[in-house]
């Protein structure tokens, strides 16, 4: 049964219609993994096994009778297992978004997104762990303790999307969701060598996501392949009547064509222009990663690709505007979280009482400070010096992006300038930690999607991963670009081997 956590989507989905695994033995495949390796990684924060198999007993007797009749439509993941940052309610399971303030909180309800994955077939095996409230770009801030990268136990998986990262690449589950709200999924992505796609805004519902920065949030996905991550795509994507900010336009067919083996001998981007932005090539960035992104975007060029130098010009002023808009946005989304309407509360003598005492011991550091910031930032006398301001840069942002693809089809970029880094290297310094989402949070304030994967390794064994951006609602461009690159490569084979340590 452990070769079965080693399959494709591809073999996987093979595999459950040809009757050749059920979806009971895979899930079960995935179960025997988590509890073996789990202790050592922490990606997970709530486990639901009982409920998976049940689901996977049901996936079993559909895919039975769809071949038995195979001119009715089998759902595209049916049988599939997959995990889920804990972020996103799942109804009966406990989300707690990573921080105290939520322990006991047990949604009543399926995210819309979590739904759309239901109907597509999928087997949920649990909730991963995410910094609280994803904030944060490590996976320490977790009042639960740190996920651990699987390529390196002393080193961060990225964050915020940490726990659902280190579970792909480890082998604990074939397909993950995340949220990105300023590299929350690409970033980690990066540090553990899987793949990750942020969608553009706008294009997959957010209704039952616990809010970080309504502006900025977006689900997303985390995978091996571009091409296993293309089924969750179209199944989540598209609009929704419970979240205005979806946009109603069609969900593209992604039709990548054949599995993603390097000996296919590489895909062919005749014709593309990859546009390369100096801003993101900085001084001090670590010089592995820099290497490994220009060669990978040296051999999309010998697959046809047009490569040119271009500038976004405002890329230095992301790092302060995202944050003076997300924790604006953080405070406002936060402050219902009072210790009357959620989770546990610490008694006081006045209602004042019990909001100070159940938010100063229920809410972690990282989220207070975020609290403050955003607070200041929208108090009278500040609003039009900071958060009114930084919007009219953000704007700014997003233009430089339309300019760019008026002359490119894709942008290809580094996603962090270093690769991971130690657990505890940045725990004094908020403004270190900051900057590791530098070359990811642009995408974010201009609302583009953007894809990581896996492009080589640096001297330490550690991953490199590269993002490729696109104009809004182009994702179709991203999956095509990513496959072709990693039919001519073999990075996303690679996994780590570890055995238990705690």
């Amino acid at each position: 049964m452990s070769d079965l956590v080693n399959l494709s989507l591809r073999e996987t989905m093979t595999a459950l219609r040809a009757g050749e695994t059920s979806s009971r033995e895979l899930t079960q495949a995935y179960l025997e993994r988590i509890e073996r390796l789990e202790p050592s990684l922490h990606a997970f924060l709530t486990l639901t096994p009982e409920k998976a198999l049940v689901q996977a007993d049901e996936a079993d007797l559909r895919i039975k009778e769809w071949r038995a009749e195979p001119d009715q439509t089998l759902p595209a993941l049916a049988g599939v297992p997959m995990a889920v940052k804990d972020v996103l309610c799942v109804n009966d399971v406990r989300c707690t978004c990573g921080s105290r303030i939520l322990e006991s909180f047990i949604p009543p309800f399926d995210a819309t997104v979590v739904e759309r994955l239901r109907s597509a077939g999928v087997i949920f095996l649990g909730k991963t762990n995410t910094d609280e409230f994803a904030m944060g770009s490590s996976t320490e801030n977790s009042a639960y303790g740190p996920t651990h990268n699987p390529w390196d136990f002393e080193r961060v998986p990225g964050g915020s999307s940490g726990g659902s990262a280190a579970a792909v690449a480890a082998r604990l589950a074939p397909l993950a969701l995340g949220t990105d709200t300023g590299g929350s999924v690409r970033q980690p992505a990066s540090f553990c060598g899987a793949t990750g796609l942020k969608p553009t805004y706008g294009r997959v519902s957010r209704y039952g996501l616990v809010a970080y920065g309504s502006s900025l949030d977006v689900v997303g996905a985390f995978g091996r392949s571009a091409a296993d991550i293309a089924p969750v795509f179209t199944s989540i994507a598209g609009p929704d009547p419970l979240d205005a900010t979806t946009v109603d336009l069609p969900v593209p067919t992604i039709d990548l064509g054949t599995e993603g083996k390097p000996e296919s001998g590489g895909g062919t981007l005749q014709g593309l222009r990859v546009g390369v932005p100096d801003e993101y090539f900085i001084t001090g960035m670590q010089s592995e990663v820099e290497d490994r992104v220009r060669e990978a975007i040296q051999l999309l060029e010998s697959l046809g690709g047009q490569v040119k130098r271009i500038s976004l010009p405002h890329t230095e002023h992301a790092l302060p505007v995202y944050y003076l808009i997300a924790p604006a946005e953080a405070s406002a989304n936060l402050a219902r979280y009072d210790g009357i309407r959620y989770g546990p509360r610490i008694a006081g003598d006045e209602m004042w009482d019990i909001f100070r005492n159940t938010r100063g011991e229920k809410f972690g550091p990282e989220v207070k400070r975020r609290i403050m910031l955003g607070t200041y930032a929208l108090s009278a006398g500040y609003y039009d010096a900071y958060y009114g301001q930084a919007q009219k840069v953000r704007t700014l942002i997003k233009g430089d992006f339309e300019t760019a693809f008026e002359t490119v089809d894709v942008i290809a970029a580094p996603v962090a300038p270093t690769t991971a880094f130690r657990i505890g290297e940045h725990g004094d310094d908020p403004l270190s930690m900051y900057l590791e989402d530098i070359f990811t949070l642009p995408a974010n304030l201009a609302g583009v999607p953007g894809i990581t994967f896996p492009v080589g390794f640096d001297n330490q064994g550690l991953p490199v991963g590269m993002q490729l951006m696109s104009a809004h609602f182009c994702e179709e461009i991203l999956f095509k670009v990513a496959h072709a690159y990693q039919q001519a490569t073999s990075w996303h084979f690679k996994q780590p081997t570890f055995e238990p340590v705690f």
